[in-house]
């Protein structure tokens, strides 16, 4: 893709089964995602998870995405940066995403995000993040149709 064109978290397989209606792909549940990682969730409304047990997708070539467990509201995810790596399109925001930078520098456009920076994105923005050094970010996205509480 182009730096012109846009993504969106919610279509990026295969963390994200597709809908019935053919409309695009929607976040797994705990059942799907508990088949898929070989880990159980408990049925109560709590999840935990060790990162490290949850197996790393490949997005680009040096960036690796990890899905951890989520609700009906959000999501969470860990995304590695190797040195010298850049998102592979521009992210486009349907709701709001926050992330947490645990080590490393993320790059935003020309502000340089180093370990302890939290950065917090409403509906309707985009980035394209990088890092020179490499980096890992701890995130949240909002599930269409909710509300942060």
């Amino acid at each position: 893709m182009s730096e012109i064109e846009t993504s969106n978290h919610e279509t990026e397989p295969p963390n994200h089964t597709e809908n019935p209606s053919g409309t695009g792909y929607r976040a797994e549940t705990g059942a799907e995602t508990a088949t898929r990682t070989g880990i159980e969730h408990p049925t109560v409304p709590k999840s935990a998870v060790h990162v490290d047990d949850v197996i790393p997708i490949d997005v680009a070539p040096g960036i690796v995405r990890r899905r951890l467990a989520g609700t009906e509201y959000a999501r969470g995810w860990l995304i590695d940066f190797a040195p010298g790596t850049e998102w592979p399109e521009v992210d486009v925001h349907t709701t709001e995403e926050r992330y947490y930078v645990l080590s490393g520098e993320v790059i935003e456009g020309s502000e340089r995000h180093p370990a302890g920076t939290y950065v917090v994105f409403a509906p309707g923005s985009r980035h394209r993040p990088r890092s020179e050094t490499g980096a890992r970010m701890l995130g949240i996205s909002m599930t269409p149709g909710s509300t942060a509480r």
